[in-house]
C-alpha cells in the first residue's frame, strides 16, 4: 500500500512539474511545432500576435451546431477565410452586450472573406437557442456544454467572453479576453482580411 501511495504522489508531481514548466514558457503564447498554445495572458486582456510569422495555427474545432440538429460545424468550412471566434454563453451578462456588436461586425465584413464561428459553453442547448434567435445572430455556434471544443481552442476556459481572431491561415491573430466592441474588432478584422494570403 504504502509503495503504491509513493508511486502516485511521483507521478502527481511529474504532472505538476510538466504543467509549471508548461505555463512559464511564454509570457502570452507559444507554438508547439507550428500550433497555438495558450499559456498565460499575464494580466492582459488583449493581446496581438504580430508579425503573422509569430502566430500559431489553431487546431480543428468542431461540434454540433446550435441551431441545426445533427449538423456539425467545423472551423476548416472556413479555409481561406478570417474567422472570428468567439466563446459565449447565454448566462453569460456581457456575452448579451458584446452580441450585437459582433453581428455588426460579422455583416460588416463578411463579403471580405470573413467568417464567425460562435462555441457556445456551459449552456442549456434550449437557451442557448433562444439567445440566438433573440438576437439575430446569423453565424454558426458549435454547441459545446462539455468544454470539449474549447479545450481543443487552448484559450482559458474561465474567461467567457473571449474571442479569438484567427488569420486566413487559421492563425491566432488577436485573443480578447473580455468584451468588445465593434469599434475596436472591426479594424482588426479588417486588418486581417487585408492581410496578403
Amino acid at each position: 500500500m504504502r509503495q503504491r501511495f509513493g508511486r502516485g504522489v511521483l507521478v502527481m508531481g511529474l504532472l505538476v512539474a510538466i504543467v509549471v514548466a508548461g505555463c512559464g514558457t511564454g509570457d502570452d503564447a507559444v507554438r508547439q511545432g507550428g500550433s497555438f498554445e495558450f499559456v498565460s495572458p499575464g494580466g492582459k486582456t488583449v493581446i496581438f500576435y504580430d508579425p503573422p510569422q509569430s502566430r500559431g495555427v489553431v487546431q480543428e474545432l468542431t461540434g454540433p451546431d446550435v441551431m441545426r440538429q445533427g449538423a456539425t460545424v467545423r472551423l476548416s468550412d472556413f479555409a481561406g477565410q478570417v474567422v472570428v471566434v468567439n466563446v459565449w454563453g447565454s448566462w453569460c451578462a456581457p456575452c448579451r452586450i458584446e452580441t450585437p456588436a459582433l453581428e455588426q461586425v460579422f455583416t460588416a465584413t463578411q463579403d471580405q472573406g470573413v467568417m464567425f464561428l460562435g462555441i457556445d459553453f456551459r449552456d442549456n442547448r434550449s437557451s442557448a437557442r433562444d439567445f440566438i434567435s433573440d438576437r439575430s445572430v446569423t453565424y454558426p455556434s458549435i454547441y459545446d456544454y462539455s468544454g470539449r471544443t474549447l479545450a481543443t481552442l487552448t484559450t482559458p476556459t474561465s474567461v467567457v467572453p473571449t474571442t479569438v481572431i484567427l488569420d486566413r491561415k487559421h492563425r491566432a491573430a488577436a485573443v480578447f479576453l473580455r468584451a468588445v466592441t465593434a469599434s475596436e474588432l472591426q479594424p482588426v478584422v479588417e486588418r486581417l482580411a487585408a492581410e496578403a494570403p
